[in-house]
């Protein structure tokens, strides 16, 4: 039987999708559990027992705009044992954004509130003495049918026209939101009337041990604020293929806005299309 509470369950509005290292070591073999490594490399030196390996990058299509196809993505979850009533805890190193990005699509795809994450990942894990493994378990391939929710997600069209109510949200580098860094965009800058926050911000200093986690509910609270982010609106994260846009929309989640819609295309999209608008400079 899966216990709900977790060290997170109080400290912030939405704590129950942080998973803790005590909870997880009880957790992590009940039944209709499943545990996903998103990290890209390290699977085999040693993972938490039990963990299934998964390639985050299946979960985009082949030109980086958007969501892999409904059967890729079931496909992909179903031969790593999800099932239909599964509750899922990813994890990557603790300060990546891989597993974030995991929760988003599982989130967008039908599993809200029945995935978690675990604060300060695999590093949080190995520096509580925690054991490791380095054999593969055997998977059960699960049962799914995916029903992917719109209202998760923007698109480039409906910010071309506006969403009302609505807050862009740049997670990116300052040197990507200013115009400074192109990378290998067509276009540099950032979507009018976006606001910076790089996606790294919203986690804490390491600790001793090398762990990084979440920054405290009452500094996520003043910093999200300070930009503008009304619970009341509509938050649209976005970055350059949706990895650290997924990020933030874990945070926002996390923190109990009610309506955070990640852009897909992101500025792999919108700083590589014709008839986008872009502004450089300082917020």
């Amino acid at each position: 039987m899966v216990t709900d509470a977790t060290a997170y369950e109080f400290e912030y509005p939405q704590g129950h999708l942080l998973a803790d290292i005590d909870w997880l070591d009880e957790n992590r073999a009940a039944p209709g559990v499943v545990l996903l490594d998103a990290r890209a490399k390290g699977y085999e030196e040693g993972h938490i027992p039990g963990a299934v390996q998964f390639d985050v990058k299946v979960l985009k299509d082949a030109y980086g705009h958007t969501f892999a196809s409904e059967d890729a993505i079931r496909q992909a979850l179903e031969q790593s044992g999800v099932d239909i009533g599964s509750t899922i805890v990813v994890y990557d190193d603790g300060q990546g954004v891989l597993a974030t990005r995991l929760f988003y699509v599982l989130e967008y795809v039908g599993f809200r509130d029945r995935v978690k994450l675990l604060n300060g990942g695999y590093t949080a894990w190995t520096a509580a003495g925690k054991h490791v493994s380095t054999e593969a378990p055997d998977v059960r391939p699960g049962t799914l049918a995916v029903s992917p929710d719109a209202r998760l997600v923007a698109t480039r069209e409906s910010l071309q026209v506006g969403v009302p109510n609505s807050l862009l949200l740049d997670a990116r580098s300052a040197g990507e939101y200013t115009g400074q860094d192109a990378r290998d965009n067509r276009k540099a800058g950032h979507i009018p009337g976006a606001v910076h926050k790089e996606w790294k911000e919203s986690l804490g200093p390491a600790d001793p041990q090398g762990v990084v986690r979440f920054k405290a509910y009452a500094e996520l609270k003043r910093e999200l604020e300070e930009l503008g982010a009304d619970p009341q609106l509509t938050v649209i994260p976005y970055c350059q293929s949706n990895q650290r846009g997924a990020h933030a929309y874990f945070v926002l989640r996390l923190m109990g806005y009610p309506d955070v819609r990640p852009y897909e295309g992101s500025w792999d999209e919108w700083g590589n299309s014709e008839g986008t608008t872009v502004s450089t400079g300082e917020a």
